[in-house]
């Protein structure tokens, strides 16, 4: 990275949660790079708790803007069990840190130095949903252990986690040499690569750590970093981010025993932050040696296929050709030329489609494709020989004489014009995409084929998000603010339903005088009008995309980072559908 210029903010914020940290998040990654412009920081961290769902759209709209995104994670170390009777009671004494319940981990933050850093994360992240590939079952919740930090450390900067941290946790319980020995084995697992890390969101436990972890710093020569753990914005969305926090938790915000944020947990400028580490301003210049040290820019890769097995010295141009050729002399015989025709005019019915045929072949060879046309037809063969019904094929698919020749599709491209170049066009480069239905009922039985046939590691259905839309995030917060469900439906019913395209709830104040009204006449209605208009649209969960599937060359893990989706035991990928194909895998669609 060039030297961070004067014109630039002299601190750089590590610690962001963004909308990806699901039901806790609340700054979409587009306010996110805006508020960096705003502020001119040069770079910035995204930190989501265990998960990188936005690293890749973070990475591209920040390099966009001129900012320098910095991949990295809030990732949950398992408690030890060595010990375990006293590292409980451990947990319980210091797990109210921002929470009504003891957590079964404690954080730590990892930012990507470079490629293998990156990757290190990829196999992390995996490793918290999944668990190693020995373990009976993964973890309940996502966490890895110190084990597992310590194998996939190379090219990560380690953080360590402020008091909420491992470290932090013990040094509350007045366990001192635990946390020495602790600090001590991140040290060597990340030599050079550790910052302490220090907050001051104006918390108790903030204040009751800090000494302890400067003597520590002192003693093991390792240098301090201030950060801000940032939630939202700004304070004046402090109120409503404590509502979706109650959301998360199924509580009420008039609760007491509950997680609470303070309105310091916001995205502070430079300024603010060199005023509140004043006295200590090495921790707030590390945060610029720290963005120095993690110039690392994740790009796309290319579309990489899994090999088709072709038998020996034949290439996948080869294969096809042979299985296209004699699938169309199947397809001729039986559809288009009949017993009554003489050679002259089998040749003439049969011409156009094999001109057809060639020209096909020759672009899907150029384009690099021959193995995608292969593996399609692969499971739609297996499928209908077991008697799993199969669709027709529609969306531009059906457009080729290479699949129908391949019973990929069953319509006659040439009977009824279909244009080839509306499903893969060499001016304009773009991965092919059949849309294929099977049998709902019998359709995990094909994804189970593809899965024993490339590695069950090697494939992956593709993770898609919930956001809060207008009529549940008033019932959503009506819940937690305690307002009578009876009228909250009533005011939900003002709000316009369209499933195709539903509207936001500023199109509903302005289409619906009723819901104006009711908003100046109640303070109370007001405010869930108010708040509701902040979270509308925050991702609130993840779950699988209905018919996307993802097959890799290799461990997916080394391309994206997997999740479980509790209601699957199939891997999902930690990207959406645009990112998993930037991050070099390929789309099947098993509709």
């Amino acid at each position: 990275m060039e030297s961070l210029s004067m014109a630039h903010a002299d601190f750089v914020h590590l610690r962001v949660h963004s909308a990806y940290s699901l039901s806790e998040g609340a700054i979409p990654v587009k306010t996110l790079v805006e508020m960096c412009v705003t502020k001119k920081m040069p770079a910035c961290a995204i930190t989501d708790t265990n998960n990188l769902f936005g690293a890749l759209e973070f990475a591209s709209a920040a390099a966009k803007a001129g900012v320098q995104p910095v991949i990295g994670c809030q990732m949950s170390i398992s408690r030890e069990k060595a010990g375990d009777a006293q590292g409980d009671k451990a947990g319980m004494a210091a797990g109210k840190i921002g929470s009504h319940a003891a957590p079964e981990a404690d954080p730590v933050v990892l930012l990507a130095q470079t490629d293998t850093g990156y990757r290190n994360l990829l196999k992390l992240i995996s490793l918290a949903y999944l668990g190693e590939a020995d373990a009976p079952e993964p973890p309940p919740d996502p966490q890895v252990p110190m084990s597992a930090l310590e194998r996939h450390s190379d090219g990560l900067i380690a953080l360590t986690g402020g008091p909420a941290g491992p470290v932090g946790r013990l040094l509350l319980d007045g366990q001192m040499d635990d946390a020495r020995a602790l600090l001590e084995r991140l040290a060597a697992a990340y030599p050079g690569r550790l910052y302490i890390e220090l907050m001051r969101h104006g918390l108790d436990e903030e204040r009751r750590t800090e000494p302890l972890f400067l003597d520590l710093a002192y003693e093991f020569e390792l240098p301090i970093v201030a950060t801000n753990e940032c939630f939202f914005p700004d304070a004046s969305m402090h109120e409503a981010h404590d509502a979706l926090i109650c959301i998360a938790e199924g509580a009420y915000v008039s609760g007491s025993d509950r997680r609470r944020l303070s309105p310091d947990h916001g995205f502070k400028s430079a300024t603010e932050m060199r005023a509140l580490f004043a006295d200590l301003p090495e921790a707030v210049n590390n945060t610029i040696v720290i963005a120095r040290r993690t110039a690392f820019l994740v790009e796309s890769i290319d579309p990489i296929l899994p090999p088709f097995d072709c038998g020996k010295d034949r290439t996948e141009e080869d294969e096809l050709r042979a299985q296209a050729a004699a699938g169309l002399e199947v397809r001729l015989e039986n559809q288009i030329l009949t017993p009554n025709m003489n050679a002259t005019e089998r040749e003439h019915a049969a011409e156009p489609y094999l001109r057809r045929l060639d020209y096909e072949l020759k672009v899907i060879g150029d384009m690099g494709f021959p193995g995608y046309f292969l593996i399609v037809a692969d499971f739609i063969r297996w499928t209908k020989d077991q008697g799993i019904p199969v669709g027709p094929g529609r969306g531009s698919g059906a457009g080729s004489v290479v699949a129908w020749a391949l019973t990929i599709t069953d319509l006659d491209p040439l009977r009824f014009g279909l244009l080839f170049e509306r499903f893969l066009n060499p001016e304009r480069v773009s991965m092919p995409d059949f849309d294929i239905d099977f049998c709902q009922e019998r359709r995990d039985e094909v994804i189970r084929y593809v899965q024993n046939k490339y590695g069950r590691d090697h494939v992956a259905q593709i993770i898609t998000f919930g956001k809060l839309q207008a009529r549940a995030v008033l019932r959503d917060v009506g819940r937690v603010l305690e307002i009578p469900y009876g009228y909250v439906d009533k005011i939900c019913k003002l709000v316009p339903s369209n499933p195709a395209n539903p509207p936001t709830l500023d199109e509903a104040l302005v289409a619906e005088p009723q819901l104006r009204q009711m908003a100046k006449e109640d303070p109370q209605i007001d405010k869930l009008i108010r708040i509701g208009r902040q979270l509308e649209g925050l991702y609130r969960h993840a779950s699988t995309h209905a018919a996307g599937v993802v097959i890799g060359d290799r461990p997916l893990d080394e391309l994206i980072p997997l999740y479980r989706d509790p209601r699957s035991d199939m891997p999902v990928s930690g990207f959406s559908m645009k990112y998993v194909e930037a991050a070099g895998l390929v789309k099947f669609d098993f509709l």
